[in-house]
């Protein structure tokens, strides 16, 4: 006999569906998507049950599970089919384009992408017209076709400015960063994401803490391009902090490698391997890796026995992993225990260095 699951109605899904929404907003990523999982598999309520496949899709997409977002895309799609309703489709046929995008599938992008500017008609397709744009444009530089890339951004932003859509507007101004960093104009490189702090600081209170990432990860590629390592290791710092609150692996890559080059145009490339395979062991320990994980353990022990590295304020080893090590922006590595009772800002090491002899 057939099990029956009580069907869940229209208000009962839409507080469901906000329910795991103040739950995904306060980095209760796992209990959300419980949520809205079961309200997935209760609802009677087909918009309901498109909305809560946005949600899905959009949680995914930002935790770097891009195959599981692509599979509630193509459920949402269906969704839209069987609604019959144009507004859905091209929001359905966006998600869809997105996917692909993430999976570096850019053909397909660019094909649904334009199948969505093709649905023209009714006032939410048009306001979605610049978050098609966005991805069209980033699908051409994936592909290396700067030119549309270009206009396509340029499309974007008009549309941004049009719909006062703050949100969209910082998305564009940090892919118009990447786009100039491959082009070498370092200077539109920086202009841009430095833009989309600014929108950040201005207009997202109640934004996603991505989207300051995405600022901050840009501004950092754009400082380390233009030599100004400092600032570069500051903003990347940012956007791991934040990357490894959410979750968010692929941006955690990105700014590993980041890492990786700002130490490498510092030529300290000892100091970058050790902050790489500290900063990976913190990964695959949250993500209960256990093999990965000790393989990390292993060559960061090697690495600092390679260097003989001391904690710069009690003189110990600082190679015995029962005590927690702080990297500071200038390299200087130090026992986070240490730098606690100290209890000064910045890098002590710097500090004695910068002081200059009185009169004797």
């Amino acid at each position: 006999m057939r099990r029956l699951v009580p069907e869940m109605g229209q208000d009962q899904t839409k507080q469901q569906i906000e329910k795991g929404l103040r739950l995904y907003q306060s980095n209760q990523t796992d209990k959300a998507l419980h949520v809205w999982t079961k309200v997935l598999e209760k609802t009677s309520d087909p918009g309901g049950k498109f909305r809560v496949l946005g949600c899905l899709i959009t949680a995914h997409s930002e935790m770097g599970k891009y195959k599981d977002m692509l599979k509630y895309a193509l459920d949402q799609i269906d969704t839209a089919r069987e609604m019959e309703d144009p507004d859905y489709l091209t929001e359905g046929y966006l998600n869809l384009a997105r996917s692909n995008e993430k999976l570096c599938d850019f053909q397909k992008t660019v094909s649904y992408c334009k199948t969505c500017l093709n649905m023209q008609g009714t006032t939410v397709s048009l306001q979605l017209n610049g978050q098609v744009c966005l991805s069209m444009g980033n699908a051409f530089l994936g592909l290396s076709v700067f030119q549309k890339a270009l206009e396509s951004y340029e499309k974007a932003l008009r549309y941004a400015h049009n719909n006062d859509d703050k949100m969209l507007e910082c998305r564009v101004c940090c892919s118009l960063g990447n786009i100039y960093v491959q082009l070498k104009d370092y200077e539109k490189a920086l202009f841009f994401p430095c833009k989309a702090a600014e929108l950040v600081n201005d207009y997202g209170k109640g934004w996603s803490l991505k989207y300051r990432a995405m600022s901050q990860y840009h501004m950092s590629v754009a400082y380390r391009k233009l030599e100004r390592l400092p600032d570069a290791m500051e903003c990347c710092e940012e956007s791991m902090k934040i990357a490894l609150q959410h979750g968010d692996r692929p941006l955690q890559a990105l700014c590993l490698l980041n890492f990786a080059d700002i130490h490498r145009c510092r030529r300290d490339v000892d100091l970058c391997t050790l902050k790489v395979h500290c900063l990976s062991e913190g990964i695959y320990r949250s993500r209960e890796q256990q093999e990965e994980l000790r393989e990390q353990v292993v060559k960061f022990l090697q690495c600092v026995e390679e260097l003989e590295l001391y904690c710069g304020m009690c003189g110990e080893s600082i190679g015995d992993r029962d005590q927690k090590l702080q990297a500071l922006p200038c390299s200087h590595i130090f026992h986070l225990k240490c730098l606690q009772t100290n209890g000064t800002k910045g890098c002590p090491k710097c500090f004695k260095s910068s002081m200059k002899p009185g009169f004797v």
